[in-house]
């Protein structure tokens, strides 16, 4: 019998001993370059922590906000028309509500009357000034007529009083009759009663006088320094007049800025009160971002540092591009409605947060709107200038 060769009797148990110890290698590369890949993040990882040194500050207790507008009417009534409603967007000066205006017009054609009645009356004022003042010159002519009268009389009463006496020392020596004397006597009287008459009747013209120039006081006092236009009475009825305008404008209400409308409470038919909500404008074109940091966070926050923040609207594809603004003035707990009370026994420790504002681009809140309430992740560098 021939003999065999024994590296020919297991061939096949040979081939995958050496498949086996080339697979075995090869994992061990595998695992070698995973753990040096592996190695290396960390690495790169643990550098970056050390270059920044803390330089990224970041939180995901964050919210967008904004300063919204509530839509009140300024006068009351019933509401005739609503030309808007929630979700809609509006400009500035859009009508959103008509209340009805019957009373607002009615208003307004009394006080244009009113207006024009005060017109008439002080323009009126005017004119009698002008007559106020004739007359206290007619009164002064009749002073000087009526003091002319009184020399008259007292000449008068001088001449009769002279012939009086004169008659009176001849009637003792008889050269002049009784009958003379007695005229003399009734001459003097007579003289004596036009005086007395004289003199009354320049009393009554200086009182008139005096009754006149009163007249012309008073209604100088009216005048005096105004204009017809400028004459309070005038103002106070203008005044009536543009409230009552003012009023009758009011009865529809307007935007007063660009947003969203929300909470739209109002309907047609409705009575409203002057002050009372209607509905709510949300301004999403000029929201900004309120992010509550830690306080330990906050050593190297300040105005004006940047901020990248990331929306759950949006996701990571979108990064807004905001500034800080401020830092509010105290914790969200210190300023809330009912602030924590922390002096008591058991007191326990609770890190605080602080609402940092945060403006955001105008940009891109035109190209990816925002609302009011939705949650932000927000990252400060508090490194960069």
């Amino acid at each position: 019998m021939a003999d065999i060769d024994p590296a020919s009797i297991h061939p096949a148990t040979d081939r995958d001993a050496h498949d086996a110890a080339l697979g075995t290698s090869k994992r061990k590369r595998a695992f070698t370059i995973f753990f040096v890949a592996l190695a290396l993040v960390g690495g790169i990882t643990l550098a970056y922590r050390w270059i920044t040194g803390g330089r990224y500050v970041e939180t995901d207790n964050a919210y967008v906000g904004a300063e919204t507008a509530q839509v009140t009417p300024q006068v009351g009534g019933s509401v005739k028309a609503v030309a808007v409603s929630d979700t809609q967007m509006v400009k500035r000066g859009d009508v959103l509500v008509v209340i009805d205006d019957s009373d607002a017009k009615i208003a307004l054609a009394q006080a244009e009357a009113n207006y024009a009645q005060a017109l008439r009356r002080v323009r009126q004022t005017f004119a009698t000034a002008s007559a106020l003042g004739n007359q206290v010159e007619e009164r002064a002519a009749d002073i000087s007529k009526m003091e002319a009268q009184v020399r008259i009389a007292m000449a008068d009463v001088e001449r009769a009083r002279i012939d009086l006496t004169r008659r009176e020392s001849l009637a003792k020596d008889g050269a002049v009759s009784g009958e003379e004397l007695s005229s003399a006597r009734n001459a003097f009287a007579s003289a004596s009663g036009s005086l007395a008459a004289a003199k009354a009747g320049l009393a009554q013209a200086r009182a008139a006088r005096g009754s006149a120039q009163g007249q012309k006081g008073a209604n100088a006092a009216l005048i005096d320094g105004t204009s017809v236009e400028n004459n309070p009475e005038v103002l106070a009825a203008k005044a009536q007049l543009d409230k009552a305008r003012l009023d009758l404008a009011r009865t529809v209400v307007r935007a007063p800025i660009d947003g969203v409308i929300t909470t739209r409470s109002v309907q047609v038919g409705q009575r409203v009160q002057a002050g009372s909500t209607l509905m709510t404008i949300v301004p999403v074109g000029q929201a900004y971002v309120d992010a509550n940091f830690k306080e330990g966070e906050l050593k190297g926050v300040k105005s004006g540092q940047p901020v990248d923040l990331v929306s759950d609207l949006y996701g990571e594809d979108v990064v807004f591009k905001g500034r800080v603004v401020g830092l509010s003035g105290g914790t969200g707990s210190a300023l809330s409605v009912i602030p924590a009370q922390n002096a008591t026994g058991n007191w326990i420790k609770v890190v605080q947060r602080v609402p940092v504002r945060i403006a955001l681009d105008p940009a891109q809140l035109r190209d990816h709107p925002l609302r009011v309430g939705l949650s932000m992740t927000a990252t400060i560098d508090t490194k960069a200038e």
